[in-house]
């Protein structure tokens, strides 16, 4: 396997900068859907920055501290539960995409995002397969916005528990969905999203 950056630093050798984009999120039946972009003039050589699904959360927690201390710029796009409702998981992931990057891109950057087309951005965009473990910018981008997403998942949790968000991080387990059947939703959760039943 080739070691994580490498790509990175082939695309640099044209561009100024290269902005990986990750989204965190997204599969959640609660809470935003968060993005991060995360602009490197320069790919640290840091074996512990990888795919933020690979990553314990301490582990993740480390890896941000790290890559906020690298000189790296950086920018968190939130959406929330309305705008999702509205406009439908996929775009709304879109346009945090381009909310964050346009915040960092140059003519002449680079964007490299995780499968997902933001659209235009004025510089020309990448969107591979699995670029979250290929590309150390785009793992930087999904380990800063997994960081901040959980930090505001347990937030949440604290101010309404009865759905445990500081476990689940509002994502679809058994208990959330128990809890969804016992309780039903609330003003946190997608109503544009469907969930199956634990109960028969």
């Amino acid at each position: 396997m080739k070691p994580l950056g490498l790509k990175d630093r082939e695309i640099l050798r044209g561009a100024e900068s290269i902005i990986g984009v990750d989204e965190v999120g997204r599969g959640a039946l609660a809470g935003p859907v968060v993005v991060c972009a995360a602009s490197f003039a320069m790919i640290p050589d840091d074996p512990g920055v990888r795919d933020s699904k690979q990553l314990t959360e301490n582990r993740r927690k480390e890896a941000a501290s790290r890559i906020r201390a690298s000189g790296a710029r950086w920018v968190v796009c939130e959406i929330w539960v309305e705008l999702i409702d509205k406009l439908n998981i996929l775009e709304a992931t879109r346009l945090a995409m381009r909310a964050a990057a346009g915040a960092l891109v140059t003519p002449e950057a680079v964007v490299v995002t995780d499968y997902v087309d933001p659209g235009d951005l004025g510089c020309p965009v990448l969107s591979p397969k699995q670029a979250d473990r290929e590309y150390f910018s785009v793992a930087a981008a999904s380990i800063l916005a997994k960081v901040h997403r959980d930090r505001i998942m347990v937030d949440l949790g604290s101010e309404q528990p009865h759905w445990g968000w500081e476990q689940n991080k509002g994502y679809g387990t058994v208990a959330h969905r128990l809890a969804l059947e016992n309780r039903g939703s609330g003003t946190l959760h997608r109503r544009s999203f469907r969930w199956s039943p634990v109960l028969p």
